[in-house]
């Protein structure tokens, strides 16, 4: 078939293309070795476990391992400082869902949670629990706050570290509800549900992520999710509002960044991979994690205003309960 005249044309502009959508694709930054996500909390922790729901879709993508580091210690500010002072080439990222909570409650941080940073993506949002050792003789939220008003400062909550997001969760609670425990601070999420399974803490506020597990196994006694719906992961649990404690509500979110100066195009490359990988992990992250993938968190810009307004609204709502940071 002899060409037209029109033909010849597209396909010498298509021609012209196809360089260009090479030079395009060629220059996209690709890791040339395993790139590292620092969890700054045990294992076994929420930021643990969506860590690594999404680290195999994500480095398949990015076509090198994305290897998991917990760096645990002083309620995630040992692994973020590492993450903000290590090089900024791509090769280090961070998850840390007390990334915002930690500047409203430790008075000296050695790194600044919003301009030491680079926003990549949002892995998704998932509300806290408030949860018993089964042993409790507490069945209700309200049987609960009856129990510790009766016993003021009898019973151990179980935190995750100060400055995480169980110790902020528990704060609002025993604050709101003006009542008395003693704060037991552990090395993460983790060790902090494992201390209410054995019974060495009996109350706490631990991240679905950390306790879904124990609260479909029987481990842990879940009273409430404390936001104002009730989560598709516990549906037959009860909200705040049901459960007779409205107000109480902490809802963590995953951001992950990578350390300030980080070049725009490698921020660009790491970003599409991990969407792309949150996306491809969704029904698992409602299902193991009870985390909840949205969307709205495509750029730098987006992923750090979310962090800001987070140390924002976590600062005012400490202060009105009284709480100082330490």
């Amino acid at each position: 078939m002899t060409p037209t005249r029109r033909s010849t044309l597209g396909l010498a502009l298509a021609g012209l293309a196809a360089p260009a959508l090479v030079q395009a694709q060629g220059s996209a930054w690709r890791p040339t070795r395993p790139v590292r996500l620092i969890v700054p909390f045990a294992p076994g922790g929420s930021n643990d476990i969506v860590g690594r729901i999404i680290s195999e879709p994500v480095g398949q993508i990015l076509g090198q391992p994305l290897v998991i580091e917990n760096r645990a210690g002083a309620g995630s500010v040992i692994g973020s400082e590492a993450a903000a002072r290590a090089p900024a080439d791509g090769y280090t990222v961070l998850i840390n869902s007390a990334h915002a909570t930690v500047p409203a409650i430790v008075a000296r941080m050695p790194y600044n949670a919003v301009t030491d940073f680079e926003g990549v993506a949002v892995a998704g949002f998932s509300p806290h629990t408030l949860v018993v050792n089964p042993r409790v003789e507490a069945r209700t939220a309200a049987e609960l706050v009856a129990l510790l008003r009766a016993n003021p400062g009898r019973y151990n909550f179980a935190s995750a570290g100060i400055g995480s997001g169980v110790h902020l969760a528990g704060l609002v609670f025993v604050n709101k509800l003006n009542l008395q425990a003693e704060m037991v601070h552990y090395r993460g999420g983790g060790p902090g549900v494992a201390a209410l399974v054995s019974g060495e803490s009996q109350f706490g506020t631990p991240t679905m992520a950390s306790s879904l597990g124990q609260i479909r196994g029987g481990g842990v006694r879940c009273l409430a999710v404390l936001s104002e719906q009730r989560s598709p992961a516990l549906p037959d649990v009860p909200n705040v509002t049901q459960a007779g404690i409205p107000g109480v509500v902490h809802e963590e979110f995953f951001p992950i960044t990578a350390p300030k100066g980080t070049p725009p195009e490698i921020v660009a490359a790491l970003g599409a991979a991990f969407r792309q990988g949150i996306t491809q992990s969704a029904a698992r992250l409602t299902e193991l994690a009870g985390v909840t993938p949205r969307a709205g968190f495509e750029t730098n810009a987006q992923v750090m205003t979310l962090v800001r307004q987070g140390v924002d609204d976590y600062t005012r709502i400490l202060r009105a309960a009284g709480v100082q940071p330490e």
